[in-house]
């Protein structure tokens, strides 16, 4: 294959990686428990893991899934430039195969964990990677947004709109807005109607008392 379509095998790539769905294939081939069927949202993740079997097969499982969208964009960013156009549908590519892995498109994860290997895969620019712990971070313990899918959808819309602003590789960028898509659609596709509330974290409401929430939906 010619330099010039190295982007397509290494986005083909990253959609193989993605489509392992670590969370589901671990445990019901080492523990014969399927996380999609216990009670809860039923998705192929790692919460699920840590939450059903255990935090040793949760770590393995966060190292599989980290590694799987860690490894197409680590080594794509070796040999294409990082202005190269190709290099956006290579960020997503990982988190696309999680979010609808070819052998079960309806079945696929919220692609959290995914996400975070494919940021880290920018590598040495982790910028992306910062706006993304950033907002989990601000809106779980300053302005809380429950429950997590709404939480969810918020960060990873914030994501999109900060690397748009402040990263100026626009086709870095461009990966970025379309992961956080991708994992928005999906957790859209999997919510139950919640009903979203926010308040302020815990300083806040020690200092406000009891401060009303506001409630809608997204």
């Amino acid at each position: 294959m010619g330099r010039q379509w190295l982007w397509l095998w290494y986005s083909l790539l990253g959609y193989g990686c993605g489509s392992l769905l670590f969370a589901y294939l671990i445990p019901k081939y080492l523990l014969h428990l399927d996380v999609t069927q216990r009670p809860g949202d039923h998705n192929p993740g790692t919460f699920n893991v840590f939450a059903q079997a255990g935090a040793g097969m949760g770590l393995l499982v966060l190292f599989l899934e980290l590694g799987k969208g860690f490894f197409p964009v680590w080594a794509a960013l070796r040999r294409i430039p990082p202005n190269h156009w190709g290099i956006a549908l290579v960020i997503a590519a990982p988190v696309l195969g999680h979010a609808f892995p070819f052998w079960k498109i309806r079945g696929g994860g919220k692609a959290i964990a995914v996400s975070f290997g494919v940021l880290l895969g920018l590598y040495p620019d982790w910028r992306a990677l910062g706006f993304l712990i950033a907002a989990y971070l601000f809106f779980s313990l300053v302005v809380v947004i429950t429950p997590h899918l709404h939480r969810s959808l918020v960060t990873y819309g914030c994501v999109g709109l900060l690397s748009v602003l402040l990263i100026p590789q626009r086709p870095i960028a461009a990966g970025v807005v379309l992961v956080s898509i991708v994992v928005i659609v999906r957790h859209l596709m999997q919510d139950q109607g919640e009903k979203i509330s926010v308040h302020l974290g815990l300083r806040g409401k020690e200092n406000t008392g009891n401060l009303p929430e506001k409630r809608g939906r997204i």
